[in-house]
């Protein structure tokens, strides 16, 4: 589900098969990535036999101590609790060591999940880790059959500026699960909570549902902790089984029927949770079922909906229909609290409805810190699976209010210089399991600085500047694409005519023999080649725009009828060969954008009328940077980086389509 449409028997005409039609907006944003420290092989226990598990290491966050050590913390699922000193890690804690019945190997989040160090670690050496265990104990809460169980223990440090762990743990809680997925997955203290307020020293506990199916009630049963967001008192001794406090300013504390530990509740996999320095607002990156993927503000007694609802729509739960569906929210919709932020799946066509189509939130921090201006205030996450990076501004995340705009952040790597995708990033030293698999998650320092983390390579990047993509000037050689005939060398001359200040594209181009490509374009051959180039034109496409796969095309770095570039700007983006950037390099067409989610989504789309649009595409051939830029939007609707091509001929043109241009200008520097 984009919900995937399925066939004409199941379908329902007042289903929602597609719940967010527009893409992330790509930023002109991009963030500066300066390796800061790598982690060795660890394996999982027992063996998996999920390629998803197969990584490099496992490490889920890095943090900063609150002793003022500036030593980061780094768990990994598989067991072992590294510290990071300058950049070097070692191992602290072995977690698996601890636990006969420790297990890792099945399940994205089984194992040694997360840690948490008391905000007073310094002065009484508490800390907190979850840990999965396959085991006939009993615990203290379960679903109706146990697979699995979710254990939280306090660990007591005799020596807290120790480099390795010495001292005693304690079991508070055990949380029985029906299923090998949507554990516990976070846990943590409000790190901006002042000694002596309510929050200090509450451990919080994002508590998944147990991979119960989409008939799972247990998240809207407010007597068990699946499905929840838990607020305990690891201090206190009021809870059932006296290991721990139930504060009494939680929301269902006292109440009949209901957990007292209980914060929050409605969730299928409550991933990951922060707080905002400067409003002490929670945010929770929450991975949906086939459709949704959300960012919430979290308050004390939310009922976020799951799986009577995803994200902000009705979930359809109906066994009748092999595909899950989504349904508008009734006019008397109350009870529920939705995303801030969200972005949803866009299956292949095709999608069989069960299979997992590789999306999930990997849930982020506002920053606040000093040293990069550019991102103050936006709230900075992303996608686990592909590794994109993304923002909103936290000042448009407003409950109540229409979803935040998600803008996707370009990177570059502080090695080389060049712009990159984190798949680039984190392929080098992959062992097994999918190398496009990035398995991202993100960290902070005390300072607030941000860090990346893959399992696929068991890198963390620190992030440590902002960079423009495609910035700067391309050159001073102004080369203006008037509308006479003799400036312009057309594939077909007879398809074209030159009048009234416009270079016209009358008729419809036809395939040639060779790789495909566009099939009709006209080069400008007045001036010199240039190598960086920026290319500035109003397009307006001839075509009935109600007719899907209308296209006009600009081409840069031409060289020949078979090695080219072309911008692609089309009405439809759900096709490879459309609205994206591409090449053609003595081969059939290559698609090269950083937009094309790889299944069936692409930029938002360019051109949806048959108006005038002003066109900028800017090629940066020293660093092979390239940005598509419509109607005067400061942020490119597409960019890629390809070095193939460092100078050639720009054009005006289409695949089949017939369109015009005016206004058309080079300005760039000429090749030598």
């Amino acid at each position: 589900m984009a919900v995937a449409a399925p066939t004409a028997a199941f379908a329902d005409p007042g289903a929602i098969y597609d719940p967010i039609p527009t893409e992330p907006e790509t930023s002109r944003l991009g963030l500066v990535l300066s390796e800061f420290a790598a982690f060795p092989q660890t394996q999982p226990t027992p063996a998996p036999t999920d390629a998803r598990l197969m990584r490099k290491a496992r490490i889920n966050t890095i943090f900063e101590l609150p002793d003022g050590s500036g030593r980061r913390a780094v768990p990994d699922l598989n067991g072992p609790l590294y510290l990071v000193e300058n950049g070097v890690p070692h191992v602290y804690l072995d977690v698996k060591a601890q636990f006969p019945e420790f297990f890792s190997g099945r399940g994205l989040g089984q194992g040694f999940g997360y840690v948490a160090f008391h905000p007073a670690f310094a002065q009484n050496g508490l800390f907190y880790t979850i840990h999965t265990e396959s085991t006939a104990a009993v615990p203290d809460y379960q679903q109706a059959t146990v697979l699995y169980q979710g254990v939280i223990n306090e660990w007591h440090a005799t020596d807290p500026a120790a480099d390795t762990f010495s001292g005693m743990h304690r079991e508070l809680l055990r949380i029985g699960f029906g299923g090998q997925i949507h554990g516990i997955q976070e846990i943590n203290f409000n790190p901006y909570a002042r000694p002596g307020s309510d929050d200090y020293g509450k451990l919080y506990l994002a508590v998944g549902d147990g991979g119960q199916g989409v008939n799972n009630t247990d998240p809207q049963n407010l007597a068990l902790p699946h499905g929840k967001l838990l607020r305990i008192d690891p201090a206190g001794t009021n809870s059932p089984n006296g290991k721990y406090g139930i504060p009494s300013t939680n929301p269902f504390a006292g109440q009949a029927g209901a957990l007292g530990e209980i914060w929050s509740y409605g969730y299928r996999d409550p991933h990951r949770f922060s707080w905002d320095k400067a409003t002490g607002r929670l945010y929770l990156g929450h991975i949906g079922e086939h459709a949704i993927e959300a960012i919430y503000e979290v308050r004390k007694g939310d009922n976020m909906g799951w799986s009577e609802r995803e994200g902000a729509f009705v979930f359809d739960k109906t066994p009748s229909s092999p595909c899950d569906r989504l349904y508008p929210l009734p006019a008397d919709d109350a009870g529920y609290v939705y995303p801030v932020a969200a972005y949803d799946h866009n299956p292949a066509p095709g999608w069989n409805c069960t299979s997992d189509v590789g999306v999930a939130v990997a849930g982020g921090f506002v920053y606040r810190g000093a040293a990069i201006p550019a991102l103050y205030g936006k709230y900075i996450f992303g996608d686990l699976v592909n590794g994109w990076v993304f923002y909103t501004n936290a000042s448009e995340m407003r409950r109540g209010g229409p979803p935040a705009t998600i803008h996707r952040l370009n990177l570059f790597d502080a090695a080389t210089g060049n712009a990159v995708r984190m798949q680039d990033l984190s392929a080098p030293g992959t062992p097994a399991g999918d190398p496009n698999r990035v398995d991202l998650r993100f960290g902070t320092d005390r300072s607030g600085e941000l860090y990346l983390l893959s399992k696929a390579n068991g890198k963390v990047w620190k992030v440590t500047g902002t960079r423009t993509f495609a910035a700067g000037p391309t050159g001073t050689t102004l080369v203006p694409g008037l509308a006479t005939p003799s400036f312009w060398q057309p594939v077909t001359p007879s398809k074209w005519t030159f009048e009234n200040g416009q270079v016209i594209l009358s008729e419809a181009g036809a395939e040639r023999p060779g790789p495909r490509r566009p099939f009709e374009y006209a080069i400008l051959n007045r001036g010199p080649a240039f190598s960086s180039v920026q290319v500035d034109a109003q397009v307006r496409l001839d075509e009935e725009v109600e007719v899907t796969n209308r296209d006009v095309i600009i081409v840069f770095g031409w060289q020949s009828d078979t090695q080219f570039y072309y911008a692609h700007l089309s009405t439809d983006n759900t096709i490879y060969p459309h609205n994206g950037i591409f090449k053609v390099n003595n081969a059939d067409r290559e698609r090269i954008d950083y937009q094309w989610n790889g299944r069936s989504r692409g930029a938002n789309p360019a051109v949806v009328d048959k108006a005038w649009h002003q066109v900028r595409v800017k090629h940066q051939s020293a660093t092979g940077e390239i940005a598509v830029y419509v109607d005067g939007s400061p942020d490119p609707l597409m960019t890629a980086r390809d070095t193939t091509f460092t100078s050639g001929r720009v054009g005006f043109g289409s695949f089949d389509n017939i369109g015009r241009t005016r206004l058309f200008s080079a300005l760039g520097t000429p090749a030598a």
